[in-house]
């Protein structure tokens, strides 16, 4: 017997099931993410799956396979080390494109002379020994470095000289653009680049924590990761190129919900802790981005599953939004109700806040840690967040005790959005458990929470509800308008290619209004109707879902285990790997084959097309091989542009070769 144990490790659940390829899914388990140890929460969900099945052997588990959505968390909530980018003969214009400057930040940018030109031909040599300077002085102010050169996808020369003199001087993890994509466009490649270095940390943190509980539970076989497209590629793979792993836990719902479902044609929508994910099923198969994976407005170069991401999720942030109104997301915090059962001072804290007869900024707001820095890392932090982090020691800590005191907010945004710390406020989470929906966790602490709100002036003499049941039901209906407006915007994207946003006030207040369920609605008869099926799915799904699709006048399936749908698709999936060899005709005399890391000219087309079917079939299958498949299947496909010239004749312009090797995943003997 054959049993695949499929895991998804999500920013507030990590989710296990035990999966025969026969009879489907078999058990299902769920525990908390600790992020600040992964191994944890990983052990603890494998353990919880592995005893409700005592009768199973462990070495009858043949593949373990994780989705995960850390990388698409990351992104949303701009967290990861610092990265120093090293452009190669690219013109300070590039970081206007793309969204490359927002990406970088503070993070340091190098640019060198160098670069090819659109034929492979070397533009300007490159100069190492500014490269080795300017490498020695930025290692000490960053964890990773990207390198992105001009045209380094027709010659990747330059860019593999800085990799080896990175490794060489400093043996910081180096991501080098040609690596992630074949593509034009390098602002693009660059902004991938620097995601992949900064995921790296990451990543790293998953695989090892969990070949940590497979050496704990004697579990000797294969580990996989689930790939932004659904297919899947061995940890080894996932190590070194992170950012593939973009939408790994969308792309993962959707293949599971394909599975539990069996419909061929529906939306499916999966809200978890920090995102809700959107994606489109037809005749089947999910609908991929041949553009590449969007995520918080940044277009990268990953192929994935088209997936609509917006920031709401169980335990998205409840704020004021500068309009004065109520709004959630896109920021995750800790649930207060979470945070309460794990740490018995929130709730005399919050009780103290209560019944002050005033509200305070910060009030039901705490900071906490969620990672160590090493010591030998405390140096590139300033005496502030060093100061913060010190007093963060023992716990959770109320903002207002932490900020209370004149302390600017500046230093702990600083640690938040690198990941070190996190804020815990008020929720969707909390408020479901104040309206009996949900009962995880500490109800008295989200009770108090939604009762500090409820006191809390949007505008003078307005406060937020008459009480805290009442502001928990704004709160529930808050969360499925935005869920039903985020439904209606991904179909808008895909029937027109565009979104109503924030600019076109009145559409928007045409859909809202249509959502609300008010009487303001009725008044004039507007309503939507959705025209797919909706599959909710995650653990929040039986909250909302129900109520979103009536909204929506459509169908609302939720099949059995939808609340584990990510890891049921973490081993339902097989392996795919494409490599793409491009040809061009730089001169008339001959054609050249951009190799993989060579370039190569031929006399004649036919050649030339036959050396790159070859190196296409060659680099497609060893990726597969690498990225774990078994029993792989290539097939290629060729892409010829040409102009017509005079006479009618043919003029050759470029032409593709993209070789796909399939398999399923190679499980233990």
């Amino acid at each position: 017997m054959s049993i695949l144990l499929g895991i998804d490790t999500g920013g507030t659940y990590t989710d296990a099931v035990l999966f025969d390829e026969e009879k489907g899914v078999l058990q299902a388990s769920k525990s908390l993410t600790t992020k600040n140890r992964l191994s944890d929460g990983l052990h603890a969900a494998a353990k919880q799956v592995l005893a409700d099945q005592p009768e199973l052997d462990p070495k009858d588990i043949k593949l373990i396979s994780i989705s995960t959505t850390l990388a698409t968390n990351a992104i949303v909530e701009d967290h990861g080390g610092s990265v120093g980018l090293i452009l190669i003969g690219q013109p300070a214009a590039t970081l206007e494109r793309a969204g490359l400057k927002t990406v970088m930040g503070t993070d340091p940018v190098i640019f060198l002379k160098g670069g090819h030109s659109a034929q492979g031909d070397e533009k300007e040599p490159l100069d190492i020994e500014h490269a080795r300077a300017v490498i020695r002085e930025q290692a000490k102010k960053v964890s990773a470095f990207a390198v992105a050169g001009y045209f380094a996808v027709r010659n990747p020369s330059h860019e593999k000289q800085i990799r080896d003199l990175i490794r060489e001087e400093c043996g910081l993890p180096v991501t080098c653009s040609y690596e992630l994509s074949n593509a034009l466009d390098a602002p693009r490649r660059a902004l991938t680049a620097v995601l992949n270095a900064r995921l790296v940390p990451l990543i790293q943190q998953l695989i090892l924590a969990v070949r940590e509980f497979q050496a704990e539970l004697d579990l000797d076989c294969p580990l996989m990761v689930v790939k932004g497209d659904g297919s899947l590629i061995s940890a080894d793979t996932a190590l070194r190129r992170p950012v593939e792993t973009i939408l790994s836990g969308p792309a993962a719902s959707v293949i599971g919900a394909q599975f539990l479902a069996g419909e061929k044609d529906v939306l499916i929508s999966d809200m978890g802790g920090t995102t809700t994910d959107i994606a489109l099923l037809q005749d089947g198969q999910p609908v991929l981005n041949s553009n590449g994976a969007t995520v918080n407005g940044h277009r990268t170069m990953v192929a994935a599953v088209e997936v609509h991401t917006v920031g709401l999720g169980g335990d998205s942030e409840i704020r004021i939004d500068d309009e004065k109104e109520l709004t959630v997301g896109p920021r995750r915090v800790v649930p207060l109700s979470l945070l309460a059962k794990e740490y018995g001072h929130v709730i005399p804290t919050l009780e103290e806040q209560l019944k002050r007869g005033w509200h305070k900024t910060y009030d039901g707001m705490f900071a906490m840690r969620l990672r160590e820095i090493p010591e030998e890392a405390r140096e590139k932090y300033s005496w502030r967040e060093l100061a913060i982090w010190d007093q963060l020691e023992k716990g959770p800590v109320s903002l207002e005790e932490l900020l209370g005191r004149q302390s600017p907010e500046q230093p702990l945004r600083r640690l938040v959005d690198k990941g070190l710390a996190i804020i815990s406020g008020f929720t969707p989470s909390d408020a479901s458990h104040v309206l009996g929906l949900q009962d995880s966790w500490n109800r008295q602490a989200a009770e108090l929470g939604a009762a500090i709100w409820a006191k809390r002036e949007r505008r003078p003499n307005q406060p937020c509800a008459e009480n805290a049941e009442d502001f928990a039901a704004q709160v529930r209906n808050l969360v499925i308008v935005r869920t039903a407006e985020a439904l209606v915007d991904s179909m808008l994207d895909e029937t027109f290619g565009q979104m109503v946003d924030q600019g076109q006030g009145l559409a928007k207040k045409m859909i809202r209004m249509a959502l609300s369920g008010t009487e303001k609605a009725n008044k004039i008869g507007m309503a939507l109707t959705l025209g797919h099926p909706l599959i909710g799915i995650g653990a929040p799904a039986a909250t909302y879902y129900a109520d979103v699709a009536k909204r929506l006048n459509t169908k609302f399936i939720s099949p059995d285990f939808a609340h584990v749908s990510n890891a049921v698709g973490a081993v339902a999936g097989g392996v795919s790997q494409k490599a793409e060899v491009l040809i061009t005709a730089p001169e008339d005399q001959f054609f050249r084959v951009h190799g993989f890391g060579e370039n190569i000219d031929f006399p004649a087309l036919e050649e030339a097309v036959e050396k790159a079917t070859a190196l296409a079939r060659e680099r497609a299958e060893k990726l597969a091989i690498d990225a774990g498949a078994d029993d792989i299947h290539i097939s290629v496909t060729e892409d010829r542009r040409e102009a017509t010239g005079p006479g009618g004749r043919a003029i050759f312009i470029e032409s593709r070769l993209t070789a796909t090797a399939m398999g399923r995943p190679q499980l233990a003997e």
